[in-house]
């Protein structure tokens, strides 16, 4: 390694002691070590406080997706969102499928891979998203959460579908999906074609336009068939019929 690329890393470091003793320590045999161990604790520790921020939660890598269990799912689109190269293009992207078919939890794969290659991930749910803010009693207030929520590279919207909101919280919601607009990714997960968000929003002028700008610059993964979450539950159930039998005999 040149002198000139390990001061360069001193400089980033902003190890200024060192860097006003340079022509003394340059060659010294203790410093590339210490620019290293320091580069590789602060990265620990970004890592750490981003994946606390990002509130990803527990869940399944994708390596244990079971992909012979739904009727539809683009594996290679799937797979083509790990390498994260619509965040590179700001692009959107919507899973859509029923319930129980592993939309959640290829979002938090994604968004996981996301956090490990350096980028700012939150994940909520709409429910407690639309909470939030429509909870803010002042417009300040309400403008600095906008901001908060539209800093990531990436926000994970999770649930759009499962209960029905007002007109405020549709506006919200469009409110910050055009903050982010070409300029950060969001990637939601429904169990709604968009045909049926005006069910999911009545009454509410904005859905259209809410759509349209999701949807634009976006890639769209259809996922069907049966809810994998019942296909276990009767695995487990038939799994402890076999036991009871057993002992039985």
């Amino acid at each position: 390694m040149s002198l000139e690329s390990l001061r360069a890393r001193a400089v980033a470091l902003r190890f200024y002691g060192v860097l006003a003793h340079w022509p003394e320590v340059a060659t010294a045999d203790w410093l590339a070590p210490l620019v290293q161990w320091e580069e590789e604790e602060r990265a620990r520790r970004s890592l750490e406080r981003r994946l606390t921020d990002a509130r990803i939660g527990r869940f399944k890598p994708l390596a244990d997706f079971d992909w012979a269990w739904p009727k539809r799912c683009d594996r290679g689109s799937v797979e083509a969102l790990m390498q994260l190269n619509f965040i590179a293009e700001a692009a959107n992207v919507v899973l859509v499928g029923n319930n129980g078919v592993g939309k959640s939890m290829l979002a938090r794969n994604v968004a996981h891979q996301a956090l490990i290659c350096g980028h700012t991930v939150r994940f909520t749910t709409a429910g407690e998203l639309l909470g939030d803010l429509a909870a803010l009693d002042s417009d300040a207030a309400l403008r600095r959460r906008l901001r908060h929520y539209a800093a990531p590279d990436l926000l994970v919207i999770d649930e759009i579908g499962y209960l029905s909101y007002s007109h405020r919280h549709a506006d919200l919601l469009f409110e910050l999906v055009s903050r982010r607009y070409e300029t950060k990714s969001t990637l939601v997960t429904t169990n709604k074609s968009f045909a049926e968000w005006s069910t999911v929003f009545p009454n509410a002028a904005c859905v259209v336009s809410l759509v349209d700008r999701l949807v634009h610059h976006s890639e769209v993964i259809v996922i069907e068939g049966e809810s994998y979450r019942l296909k276990e539950a009767k695995e487990r159930s038939e799994q402890r019929g076999r036991q009871r039998r057993k002992k039985l005999s």
